[in-house]
């Protein structure tokens, strides 16, 4: 770790961390009350991935739909209307509409060889946004000033990276510049999760392993063909399944890489000053 002890946490005059868990239990939320009290840098992974990533890839796919509209088409063609996303920190919904879900068209479902190549774009993008931290490290001090850095990392970084190889290339980039801290979730926050999601699906990036698992199975327990799929049935199937295959993951980075804090924790933080207090005695914890 960057910073062997409480003490030298506590003098540094650069803090630099990464926030990685599951989404939903306050990485973006404590990322945005350090910018606002604090004096810090939010990077967001995810808005990262979606503008100098996959942006080009978004936009296309709204072209591809405007196109099927002959009015539409019309403008397209003589460059008489333009097309974007407005993907921001507090709206990601392009980058999630672009991901998709497998199964049934008519539904909005996608085939699932498109539904896979758009997952590796993902995971292509979510590494190379990671590993754009150290850039903006140094933007944030040069260009705005600022010596503090929050990494608000996607929660699907546990799934491109190998917490117990040594020389995994994200993990040692970053661990040179950034401290690892989990905010990690109690059983009753993964079934408020598991029920929120059930309410509001979205895509989500799995890696590849698991979902061709997970989708042979689902296939075989419904009996259903691959275009007759709900896509938002599948989704839902899928998102209990993976949390439990997270987990572990999660944990092994926080243990081999970084600190560990509970989301209750986390969730009474009002002050930068507090949140800095919790990582030094996750620090303390942890190096004795």
């Amino acid at each position: 770790m960057i910073y062997d002890s409480a003490q030298a946490w506590a003098d540094a005059p650069a803090k630099r961390i990464c926030l990685f868990g599951m989404s939903g239990l306050g990485k973006t939320h404590v990322s945005n009350l350090l910018r606002e009290t604090g004096g810090w840098f939010h990077y967001s992974v995810d808005y990262r991935i979606g503008t100098r990533y996959m942006g080009e890839h978004i936009a296309d796919s709204f072209k591809a739909e405007a196109m099927r509209v002959p009015y539409l088409r019309e403008l397209l063609l003589s460059d008489s209307i333009y097309i974007a996303s407005n993907i921001t920190f507090h709206n990601l919904a392009p980058l999630s509409m672009y991901l998709g879900k497998p199964g049934d068209p008519a539904k909005g479902g996608l085939s699932f060889d498109e539904y896979m190549r758009r997952q590796e774009l993902h995971r292509m993008a979510e590494i190379n946004a990671m590993l754009d931290s150290a850039h903006f490290i140094e933007r944030a001090r040069t260009l705005y000033g600022y010596d503090h850095f929050v990494c608000d990392s996607s929660g699907s970084l546990c799934e491109v990276v190998d917490p117990e190889d040594t020389a995994d290339p994200v993990l040692n980039a970053l661990s040179r510049t950034l401290l690892f801290v989990w905010i990690e979730g109690s059983d009753a926050h993964t079934e408020a999760l598991v029920r929120r999601f059930d309410r509001a699906p979205k895509p989500m990036y799995y890696q590849p392993a698991f979902l061709h698992a997970a989708w042979l199975e689902y296939l075989g327990e419904t009996g259903l063909e691959e275009d007759e799929v709900d896509p938002n049935a599948f989704v839902r199937w899928t998102y209990a399944r993976a949390l439990a295959e997270r987990q572990p993951r999660y944990r092994a980075i926080a243990q081999n890489w970084g600190v560990t804090l509970a989301a209750e924790d986390v969730a009474r933080v009002t002050a930068a000053e507090e949140f800095e207090a919790l990582v030094g005695d996750a620090i303390a914890a942890r190096t004795g």
